[in-house]
């Protein structure tokens, strides 16, 4: 049994003879004929009613027509979820809160893009619940999100720690505060501040940090990025995880600087997630291993540089001149 031997039954049924059939097929009436005969020797059922006047749906062939456009609908069904995974395959949607952007988002998708030049990448920025509800909806494949140690994870989703740091004071080296070795809240509530707007990990621990005191003067905005630009313009500091910042374009061209903070210390995670249920498309489980193998690299790269450091501090004994 052949899928086309089923289609002609239906267009010789939908059309109501098999010579208007074989005209709307492009097939002579003869090999029309031929191949619906085989398919009836096969199911031992005469489907056409053959006469001189022509061939048209028999009484028997009626009643299996049901079952016929069954098939049909299901081959139809399966060529057209094969086309969308297909579509899919050629587009990994990722949406992303901005707090790791220069050390684990862009050479990722730089990886990406190199052994998948057809497929499309789409960033989306947005907050922690826009992503969670993007992820759900299926819109998005995959989210970088910021977790606060100690947070509950949500069970919908499948998630994998990638980063793990700790809030820094983000700065212009002008600043008053950038002559601290750490930045107690009090001094901090001296400058201007640059908040994450409400709905961002770092909005919540600002506001826990500071405890219901206002700093001189605040912003609000939204995501690392944009604060980042905020300090190099002189608007005033962020408090951002240290990943955000250490590595970033400004911070190695000298615009930014940062320091730890002297209080209010604690574990910022960045993590991807992606939902439990449903299938994944390639190209994001590719992007998904890609962000895993990234992220080991740096946390490898960030603990022989802390090693080196250390052993240049001791060895010599005195600390490399310009050390932060």
């Amino acid at each position: 049994m052949r899928i086309e031997q089923l289609e002609y039954i239906a267009a010789v049924t939908r059309l109501g003879s098999l010579r208007r059939a074989a005209d709307a097929l492009h097939l002579s009436q003869p090999a029309l004929s031929e191949t619906v005969r085989n398919l009836e020797r096969e199911l031992g059922v005469d489907i056409l009613d053959r006469r001189r006047s022509g061939a048209k749906i028999s009484d028997e062939g009626r009643e299996l027509l049901p079952h016929i456009i069954g098939v049909l609908d299901a081959v139809d069904k399966l060529r057209r979820a094969a086309d969308d995974q297909h579509q899919i395959s050629r587009m990994a949607r990722l949406g992303t809160v901005n707090a790791a952007t220069v050390p684990l988002l862009v050479p990722a998708i730089r990886e990406f893009r190199a052994g998948h030049p057809q497929t499309q990448v789409e960033v989306i920025g947005a907050q922690q619940a826009e992503i969670h509800r993007a992820l759900l909806e299926g819109s998005l494949d995959l989210g970088l999100v910021n977790y606060l140690q100690g947070d509950d994870l949500p069970p919908d989703f499948h998630t994998t720690e990638l980063l793990r740091g700790r809030p820094v004071v983000c700065i212009r080296p002008d600043s008053p505060l950038a002559a601290l070795t750490e930045v107690p809240v009090t001094a901090l509530l001296t400058q201007p501040l640059i908040v994450m707007r409400a709905g961002y990990v770092m909005h919540r621990f600002v506001h826990r940090l500071l405890q219901g005191r206002a700093p001189s003067f605040s912003y609000s905005t939204d995501g690392a990025e944009m604060g980042k630009l905020m300090v190099a313009e002189g608007l005033g500091a962020t408090v951002l995880p240290d990943f955000s910042v250490i590595g970033d374009p400004l911070e190695r061209s000298g615009t930014l600087t940062y320091r730890p903070l002297a209080e209010g210390r604690t574990d910022v995670l960045m993590v991807i997630q992606r939902r439990r249920s449903g299938s994944v498309p390639r190209a994001a489980r590719d992007l998904h291993e890609i962000f895993q193998r990234r992220a080991a690299a740096h946390r490898k790269a960030a603990e022989d540089g802390a090693v080196a450091e250390d052993g240049a501090s001791t060895e010599g004994g005195v600390a490399p001149e310009g050390g932060a």
